[in-house]
């Protein structure tokens, strides 16, 4: 499984991210990246990769200019030398919306301006519509946003996972006046992800920063185990007494997912066929995971079934009493089980007749893929095919993949 580790230990803010991804890309990606940022019709908006040191590391700096000049992310709106226009959410959603780039992209920066946009109205008391970025709004901070979405979709992980995020100390100056660190955005934007402040004084972590990572990270916590192919250094415009840079492993993430499940079984030998059938069907309908039965023999030579019923551990008891509600059991028992389960995904193959999805798994060093039935069936149908040629023409497909 493609994994990307993002490694905050010096926070993270959009131009670190942006140009951490950016070092993972391959040169040719890395020439595409630049050209699609430069000619996405930001007015005056120009995209740079600059080699870049911090503490004794080498990285990439990614410098943003707006008709020439630098911003630094973490000042801005303090300057006062450039006048932002105070763009409001619905300005900066139709500036995305207008940009050279892919609708899923477009989606994604959407989705961090909107996250940045209710934090920031939430921390100042105002509605969102009332929400000014003099933070965030310029221009050179929409190119960081579309950086970071753009790279991360470039790079397609099939997962992404980070540590948990270094927010500094203090206070950081800002267009409101003097705020404590993380700014209250940040703060907001920060609930749900574990986060630690230290010695080192100053603003880690930005609201854009903050808003990235709660778009695109799922899950925080140590590194996974995973064999890196690849490490990407941002750096960060400001020295300190540690190197200030945003690291991201890229490379693939083996350790295949275990679980809890819950097995409900009991015995029948009292409902005919046909009702017993209704009532496996209903109990998939109402959130089982799987059900069937095994014909067995029961107490007096009767003949019988037993039916096991699979669902998740926090829906035990609402499927007990579905399962005595729909059967005629008048008891049941109940197993908790460790299970191995590879992860599931999607995919996609053309044939000669049309597109057949396919269902994928992976973990525990192993991959699988198949063809989704119900296409195949319908395309055989369709063209008056057997079956097993629609099969055949998609699995070759898969293989040539």
């Amino acid at each position: 499984m493609k994994t990307l580790y993002l490694e905050c230990s010096m926070g993270a803010a959009g131009d670190m991210l942006t140009a951490a991804l950016y070092e993972l890309l391959t040169k040719r990606q890395q020439e595409e990246f630049l050209h699609t940022m430069n000619t996405l019709g930001l007015p005056g908006v120009e995209v740079a990769a600059i080699p870049a040191k911090t503490g004794g590391i080498a990285g990439t700096h990614m410098k943003v200019t707006v008709h020439g000049r630098e911003e630094d992310e973490h000042h801005h709106g303090h300057h006062g030398h450039h006048d932002h226009h105070h763009a409001t959410p619905g300005h900066i959603g139709e500036i995305i919306d207008s940009l050279a780039l892919p609708g899923a992209v477009k989606a994604k920066a959407r989705a961090v301006y909107d996250a940045i946009a209710r934090a920031e109205a939430q921390a100042h008391g105002c509605g969102v519509g009332d929400v000014h970025f003099h933070e965030v709004g310029a221009l050179d901070a929409v190119a960081d946003v579309v950086g970071a979405c753009l790279a991360i979709h470039m790079l397609g992980p099939d997962r992404t996972a980070a540590s948990p995020v270094h927010v500094g100390s203090g206070t950081v100056r800002c267009a409101h006046g003097i705020m404590p660190v993380p700014a209250p955005a940040a703060a907001i934007l920060l609930a749900g992800i574990p986060v630690y402040g230290g010695t080192v004084r100053g603003e880690l972590c930005t609201p854009t920063g903050a808003a990235l990572l709660k778009t695109f990270v799922q899950s925080f916590g140590p590194m996974p185990p995973m064999v890196t192919e690849k490490i990407g250094y941002g750096t960060g415009t400001r020295e300190f007494e540690q190197a200030n840079c945003l690291r991201a492993f890229w490379g693939e993430s083996q350790e295949g997912n275990r679980g809890e499940i819950v097995e409900l079984v009991c015995s029948i030998d009292d409902m005919t066929p046909e009702a017993l059938a209704f009532a496996c069907s209903r109990l998939l309908e109402l959130g089982a995971l799987d059900v069937y039965t095994t014909s067995g023999t029961m107490k007096k030579g009767r003949s019988g079934h037993v039916l096991t019923v699979l669902c998740e551990p926090e829906r035990e008891l609402e499927t007990a009493r579905h399962i005595l509600a729909q059967t005629t059991t008048i008891g049941l028992r109940a197993r908790r089980c460790g299970k191995y389960f590879l992860t599931p995904g999607a995919g996609q193959v053309q044939t000669p007749w049309g597109p057949v999805r396919v269902k994928l798994a992976q973990g525990f060093g192993v991959t699988r893929a198949k063809p989704e039935f119900e296409d195949a069936a319908a395309l055989a149908r369709s063209n008056n095919l057997p079956y097993q040629a629609v099969l055949e023409a998609a699995t070759g497909q898969m293989d040539a993949q």
